[in-house]
């Protein structure tokens, strides 16, 4: 669900005062560390300024922060506040998406490597993983209701970048998201990890979050759209 700080966060993200502190340099795109402060709060977030955005071949230049905006947007009309609060707006380097950072539960488990065939209770499977030149494993993703909104999300935001490292369990079981900057592209880009699921039918509360979204996102037509549920 969504958080009740989400429109507090909205406003420190959006009207305090940004202030580097560092950079993730794993990162393909400029991704700044930094601190912001506003009326007594201040907060930990990440930067991506637009001008610091790697060309993509089939992505329109300096879209990515939009897109990430975007993401969070669909994410909070689902309910399920899969995203960190996230905002585009001016910042050192010129604009660009700041997010809220959130810090991972160290000892949260929700992929992992097995050498049985099968995944094993409370487990999915994704597929063969090579581990050396000689040995194969079977990556296996939790079997979470957290998880599993997050795969239908990616479903309607066409997410083509759905990796391990954009997963981020926070303590008390929540669960968020993040890199969504190649997203809503025309054609069929969804690349994830959350394979697990594939071919059963979507949970009720999943077919009514879809539906309520495509009415809601759709508001001319005059019936519900023909959600699939498989």
């Amino acid at each position: 669900m969504s958080s009740p700080e989400s429109p507090r966060d909205i406003e420190l993200l959006a009207r305090g005062e940004l202030t580097v502190r560092g950079r993730v340099r794993e990162a393909s795109n400029a991704v700044l560390y930094c601190s912001v402060a506003h009326e007594g709060r201040e907060a930990a977030c990440v930067y991506k300024p637009v001008a610091g955005e790697q060309p993509l071949w089939d992505f329109p230049d300096g879209t990515l922060a939009q897109r990430e905006v975007a993401a969070y947007e669909i994410s909070e009309a689902t309910g399920w506040g899969l995203v960190p609060p996230t905002v585009l707006r001016d910042g050192p380097y010129g604009e660009g998406m700041v997010q809220l950072w959130i810090e991972a539960d160290p000892e949260a488990r929700l992929l992992a490597l097995t050498e049985d065939e099968e995944a094993g209770e409370g487990w999915k499977a994704v597929g063969p993983a090579q581990i050396d030149e000689e040995r194969t494993a079977l990556l296996v993703h939790a079997d979470t209701p957290e998880l599993r909104r997050l795969a239908v999300l990616d479903a309607v935001i066409n997410n083509g970048d759905r990796k391990g490292g954009h997963l981020l369990p926070a303590p008390g079981g929540r669960l968020y998201g993040i890199d969504h900057g190649v997203t809503f592209h025309v054609d069929d880009k969804l690349r994830t990890l959350l394979w697990g699921w594939e071919g059963e039918e979507l949970p009720p509360e999943a077919a009514g979050v879809l539906d309520s979204l495509g009415r809601s996102l759709a508001p001319e037509r005059r019936s519900p759209p023909a959600w699939r549920n498989s």
